[in-house]
């Protein structure tokens, strides 16, 4: 039996913030079965490892003994979340919100246990919900608190146009706190407003409020931006284990500890220990071999992970990859960068001519896969990438 000190500890491990901590201390111990809600807005078909900050957290729910209910918003996925958004987001169709669903159920339970996980969709309860029910929803929350929220108080400011559908994403994702009856909600640092909406939403209709716990938003390959799709910065779960053992090899050292924080499952005493090991004079690269490895290990199996590592390091020649691969960020001429202006760029040649002559020469690899096509272009926001020119130039280049 885990105590509730323990439990505390498990659950704050690589969280932000818990609204109200004394709250989930008094609920843990009851000793019941607490019901966990996380929300997911089906908005693209694949999962990335950004999702699975969340994921994880609800795995250790079930861990300790919890009731994890996966909400699948495909009532909210058609209204279109506005958070940090600068401007009307366009709501996605049904059909889009259904076959981006199913691919989520199926996901999900790389991580989750299918025994203890309840998948809800909000549009049962949405759809049950007449015009007056509505109204009567929308009368317990007020315009003025939010526009206390920060994207929206910045549009209003500023002239920005805000749909009134806007307004109702937060309070539908607050209603199915209530409808769930949830004591916990998990979210993102930038979903806080939404979920103390829910809380508040409880309270108005009798219930007592939910736990907020929020946990931090993963940076995607680049390292500054939140990892998305739609940025091309991204790690699906689905991915083939070469593909995915590669984008996670092409981070930085400093991002390395932050994938660790929020990804890893091994005990905080082992990060530590690698921490000290690269104080000491180890080799970055085989720390971040082991975290590679428990990654692909997790979505594929261990065989997977153990041959995408040799694969990696055949496709880098064994030993020729250098320790410390600098890093460098190159601009863009209207979204896109060909290949040997790039490599100019990226200071791995010093003209493009030279690049077009190394490329035709085949001394030229992306991630360690050769480039024999003069004419590729680079997308910006595109995942960064190991470029290598001869058997001495490395860069980690990153397109903007």
């Amino acid at each position: 039996m885990v105590s509730v000190e323990e439990s505390l500890n498990i659950i704050k491990r690589g969280s932000d913030e818990i609204l109200v901590e004394a709250e989930l201390v008094e609920k843990l111990k009851t000793g019941r079965a607490l019901r966990i809600k996380a929300g997911f807005d089906p908005t693209a078909p694949d999962l990335h490892l950004g999702h699975t900050v969340l994921i994880n957290k609800l795995r250790q729910f079930q861990d300790l003994g919890h009731e994890v209910m996966f909400l699948i918003g495909d009532f909210t996925g058609m209204i279109g979340d506005p958070t940090g958004k600068s401007a009307t987001r366009p709501p996605l169709t049904r059909d889009d919100v259904l076959e981006n669903a199913k691919s989520y159920e199926q996901q999900i339970f790389k991580i989750l246990d299918p025994a203890k996980t309840l998948v809800l969709f909000n549009s049962s309860w949405m759809n049950e919900m007449s015009p007056a029910d509505m109204i009567q929803l929308t009368a317990k929350h007020t315009v003025a608190r939010m526009l206390e929220r920060d994207d929206f108080n910045k549009r209003y400011k500023s002239g920005q146009p805000i749909a009134i559908h806007e307004f109702l994403y937060p309070l539908v994702q607050g209603y199915d706190s209530v409808a769930m009856k949830a004591d916990v909600e998990l979210g993102g640092t930038d979903q806080k407003f939404n979920l103390l909406v829910g809380r508040q939403l409880q309270e108005a209709y009798g219930q007592k409020p939910q736990t907020v716990l929020t946990m931090p938003i993963l940076e995607g390959l680049d390292g500054v931006q939140k990892m998305s799709k739609s940025l091309g910065n991204y790690i699906g779960i689905d991915e083939a284990p070469d593909e995915m053992f590669g984008k996670l090899m092409s981070i930085s050292d400093e991002l390395m500890w932050r994938y660790f924080e929020l990804l890893s499952f091994r005990p905080e005493s082992d990060i530590e220990s690698y921490k000290q090991q690269i104080a000491s004079g180890s080799n970055p690269r085989d720390i971040k071999f082991i975290l590679c490895e428990e990654i692909v290990e997790r979505f594929h199996d261990r065989a997977a992970a153990e041959q995408a590592q040799k694969n990696f390091i055949a496709r880098f020649q064994k030993g020729a990859m250098p320790d410390d691969i600098k890093e460098v960020t190159v601009n863009a001429i209207d979204g896109k960068l060909g290949i040997a202006n790039l490599l100019k760029e990226a200071g791995l040649e010093s003209s493009t001519s030279n690049a077009m002559r190394m490329i035709r020469q085949g001394a030229v690899k992306i991630d360690g896969n050769k480039v024999d096509d003069t004419k590729l272009v680079i997308e910006a926001g595109s995942a960064v990438q190991i470029y290598q020119v001869g058997k001495r130039k490395f860069a980690r280049v990153r397109v903007v």
